[in-house]
């Protein structure tokens, strides 16, 4: 194994075992609404998002759930685990569509509002499937206005670990490099490509 992927393989374990440990301490804070017990604000979310800006799709998406999985493992419960793990999926993919606009379009901090509030979404739905009932969405703008501002303050908090982590930032800067170097090379590809299925149609057709 080379030396590149062992260091990556201990980052990955590291921002795990942090969110595992976010995850537990999360858990000791109790949540406002009894009609879904084992729900959470969110706050491994932090984790997400410096993942989701220091590497690539399938390593952030393998951290998060084995980040899920272990959380769920060491003091977790089904209600828990669930959801725990639609919140997560939800927030995930929301706030990788949203880093899609770039940063000029939308901060890290509305990228994280944006993964709190979907991050309740995801949750009331399975409290809708576990209660049976949809009213439980009633519960929906309050929630989206606990779950924005808990974003917000994990988004600050993020730009705080990236402007302050040295290590952070500079990861952050490289993968940022990385994106932009592979975008040109996969396009000189792409028109190796049609450049030599065209030359092999033109024999075809002589």
């Amino acid at each position: 194994m080379t030396q590149p992927k062992i260091a990556k393989y201990v980052y990955i374990a590291l921002l795990v075992a942090q969110g595992v440990v976010i995850g537990l301490l999360e858990r000791m804070i109790p949540f406002p609404f009894s009609f879904a017990p084992g729900a959470k604000l969110g706050l491994a979310n932090l984790i997400t998002i410096v993942s989701l800006f220091t590497m690539s799709f399938n390593d952030s998406f393998l951290l998060l759930w084995m980040r899920l999985i272990l959380t769920a493992i060491l003091g977790g419960t089904l209600s828990t685990f669930l959801y725990s793990i639609s919140g997560a999926i939800f927030s995930y993919f929301g706030m990788l569509l949203v880093k899609q606009l770039g940063p000029t379009r939308v901060s890290i901090i509305g990228i994280s509002a944006t993964g709190g509030l979907l991050y309740n979404v995801g949750q009331l739905l399975v409290a809708s499937l576990i209660a049976q009932s949809w009213t439980v969405m009633l519960y929906l703008p309050v929630l989206s206005f606990i779950g924005i501002l808990a974003g917000v303050a994990i988004g600050i908090a993020a730009n705080y670990l990236f402007e302050h982590v040295t290590t952070l930032n500079y990861l952050k800067d490289n993968y940022q490099h990385l994106k932009q170097t592979r975008r040109p090379h996969q396009k000189r590809q792409h028109h190796c490509l049609n450049t030599h299925a065209q030359k092999e149609s033109h024999y075809d057709e002589n």
